[in-house]
């Protein structure tokens, strides 16, 4: 179909002495998430994450949840980043860029991205409260941080402004999703790859 992503796909898995993963992704897809991560409110953002991005994803971890959320949820961005970056593959033909802006009530965070290879991560992103429900809201830089050195992104995500956390890290989630979308579509003028470098 024209002006959709071509349907790209990768699974991974990864174990550690802290978790174990198991992860299918397709870009492309139709947005259809088969998500248990052990942590509710991350089962929920990345859903949200594949409904926008068009994304088909199955994750399956376990982790040592009775320590700490941390290892899973950073584990869990570092799998999803490999998972997209096999899936990429060479990266011919795709736009590169993608920027969007989304809003959820009164928060509104806009994200940029490159999917350059040249990993880094801008986040100005404040969130007065610690915590969503059981969830540990630092986490979400975490997971970003680990989800774009994987897929080798340069990712620049603002918070215009907020006050509910819940709304502001939705609000995050379905911004970069969309910005995602942008950026890995095939674009039909593109020719190899979109750089100088004739590398991505």
């Amino acid at each position: 179909m024209a002006g959709r992503v071509q349907q790209r796909s990768a699974k991974v898995s990864r174990e550690t002495k802290e978790t174990s993963i198991t992860l299918d992704v397709r870009v492309g897809g139709s947005g259809k998430s088969d998500v248990d991560t052990g942590i509710p409110f991350l089962d929920h953002m990345l859903d949200s994450l594949t409904r926008h991005a068009f994304l088909d994803l199955k994750i399956r971890a376990k982790g040592d949840l009775d320590v700490d959320q941390h290892h899973t949820v950073e584990d869990v961005g570092l799998t999803l980043g490999e998972a997209l970056a096999k899936a990429l593959g060479d990266k011919k033909g795709i736009r590169r860029f993608g920027e969007a802006s989304c809003p959820l009530d009164e928060a509104l965070v806009r994200v940029v991205v490159d999917i350059s290879g040249r990993p880094f991560l801008v986040y100005n992103v404040e969130i007065a409260q610690d915590r969503v429900g059981t969830f540990d809201t630092e986490l979400v830089h975490d997971f970003l941080l680990a989800f774009s050195n994987q897929l080798g992104i340069n990712l620049h995500i603002d918070m215009i402004r907020g006050r509910n956390a819940h709304h502001v890290i939705e609000a995050t989630f379905k911004a970069l999703a969309k910005a995602l979308d942008v950026a890995m579509q095939i674009d039909p003028r593109v020719e190899g790859v979109l750089s100088t470098k004739g590398k991505l």
